[in-house]
C-alpha cells in the first residue's frame, strides 16, 4: 500500500485573514504562561491579532520606528495617543491648521475631560517657545496641515520639546512614510490616518500610532480599555495597500506638482497652495525634511 506524502510546511504569500475574535491555547499549560507573560501569543482579536500584528510591523518599517499600533481610525490613534500621555490640568500646545476632527476633540471632548488646548501658528516655531508652559503635557503638530499643507520645521520644533522636556506627536497623514519621516528629526511619535494614503484604495477605515516599545506599551493599554482595535479584515486591506504605496505616492507627487504648475500659470488663480512650487514661501523648508 502507498505511503501518504508528507505535507510541505508553507507559508503563505499574503497574510490571511485572522477573522476570529477568540484563540485556542493547545493546553492549560500554555495558558498559564501566556497569562503570566512568560509566553507569546494571542487570546481576544482585541488585544491581539495576526493579520493587525502584521501589517504593525510593515508600518513600523515605513515610519522607522521600534513600533507601530493599528486602530479602528485615525481619530481612534490621535485620542489614545492624546489620553496616554495626557490626564485632568494637563495641556496641549498645537500648530493651527489641523485636521477639524482633531480640533474638535481637543476642544469638545478632551477640554470636558480638563485638558486644555492652545494654539500656535505653524509658520511661527518662534513663537512656541513662548506658548509652552510647566503645563503643557503635549506638543501637537500636523504638516503638511489640512487643508492648506502648512509645513512646520520639524527640527526646530523638536528642539523646543527637548529643551523644555515635552512630547512630540505629529500627524503626518498627508505626506506617509514615503514623503516624510518625522522621526528622524526628532519627534516623538507619528499618527496616521491609514484610511487615505495608507490604505489607497478607499475601501478601508485604520489609524497607526508609532514610537518607541516604551511609548506604545501605554497606548496599547489605552486601545484595550477604549476598544478602538482595528478589525482584521481591515488591517488585510492596509496591509494591501501598502504594498504599492510607493508607487502610488510618486504619482501623486507627480501628477500634484503639474496641476500645481498648471494652475500657478492661470491668470484666473489668485494663489497656490502648494509647498512643491518653487515659489512657494516654504518650499525651501519643505524640501529639507520632506
Amino acid at each position: 500500500m502507498p505511503r501518504k506524502p508528507k505535507q510541505i510546511d508553507q507559508r503563505p504569500v499574503v497574510t490571511p485573514i485572522y477573522q476570529s475574535s477568540t484563540f485556542i491555547f493547545p493546553d492549560t499549560a500554555s495558558l498559564v504562561e501566556y497569562q503570566t507573560g512568560r509566553r507569546k501569543g494571542y487570546i481576544y482579536s482585541r488585544t491581539g491579532n495576526p493579520t493587525v500584528e502584521a501589517a504593525e510591523r510593515h508600518i513600523s518599517r515605513l515610519d522607522r520606528a521600534e513600533g507601530s499600533l493599528l486602530f479602528s481610525s485615525g481619530m481612534a490613534a490621535i485620542s489614545s495617543a492624546c489620553l496616554t500621555i495626557l490626564g485632568r490640568g494637563d495641556e496641549i500646545v498645537s500648530s493651527f491648521p489641523v485636521y477639524g476632527g482633531t480640533v474638535s476633540l481637543f476642544r469638545k471632548l478632551l477640554g470636558k475631560l480638563g485638558i486644555g488646548t492652545r494654539f500656535f501658528p505653524a509658520c511661527d516655531v518662534k513663537r512656541l517657545a513662548r506658548v509652552v508652559s510647566e503645563k503643557t503635557g503635549l506638543i501637537y503638530l500636523e504638516s503638511p496641515a489640512n487643508p492648506n499643507l502648512e509645513i512646520i520645521d520639524l527640527k526646530a520644533v523638536a528642539g523646543v520639546a527637548r529643551r523644555a522636556k515635552i512630547f512630540t506627536v505629529i500627524d503626518s497623514t498627508f505626506a506617509t512614510p514615503v514623503n516624510q519621516r518625522p522621526l528622524e528629526f526628532g519627534i516623538d511619535a507619528v499618527v496616521h490616518s491609514a484610511t487615505k494614503y495608507l490604505g489607497g484604495h478607499t475601501d478601508m477605515l485604520g489609524g497607526v500610532v508609532s514610537g518607541t516599545e516604551r511609548f506604545l506599551a501605554g497606548v496599547r493599554d489605552t486601545r484595550d480599555y477604549l476598544g478602538g482595535c482595528i478589525d482584521p479584515h481591515q488591517a488585510f486591506l492596509l496591509d494591501r495597500g501598502l504594498k504599492t504605496l510607493e508607487l502610488r505616492m510618486k504619482r501623486h507627487n507627480s501628477t500634484a506638482g503639474e496641476i500645481a504648475s498648471y494652475l500657478e500659470g492661470r491668470a484666473e488663480v489668485k494663489k497656490v497652495n502648494y509647498p512643491g512650487l518653487a515659489s512657494h514661501p516654504q518650499h525651501e523648508l519643505a524640501r529639507s525634511q520632506m
